[in-house]
């Protein structure tokens, strides 16, 4: 019963140890501060942008262009000189 106890007592103290980072705060210089931060916490990598070839691809035809002149023409002759 004391092993488990000791064990569990054990990993909490070494998980809270791993967590902890470098004390970049109590760094009295700026540039220092600075670095310890950069090193602690490193910039992540941005994913390179998907370049897609559109030489296989039809241009875009908008499905509703052809109603939405059909439906503005005929808005357009109802109402003359209201």
């Amino acid at each position: 019963m004391r092993s488990i106890i000791a064990v569990l007592v054990l990993f909490t103290c070494v998980q809270s140890a791993i967590a902890k980072g470098p004390d970049c705060r109590a760094i009295g210089g700026t540039t220092a501060r600075l670095v310890c931060y950069d090193a602690a916490y490193p910039p992540k990598l941005e994913k390179p942008a998907i370049v897609e070839s559109d030489a296989g691809r039809p241009p875009y035809k908008d499905p509703f262009a052809a109603e939405e002149a059909r439906t503005s023409a005929k808005l357009k002759t109802i109402c003359r000189g209201c």
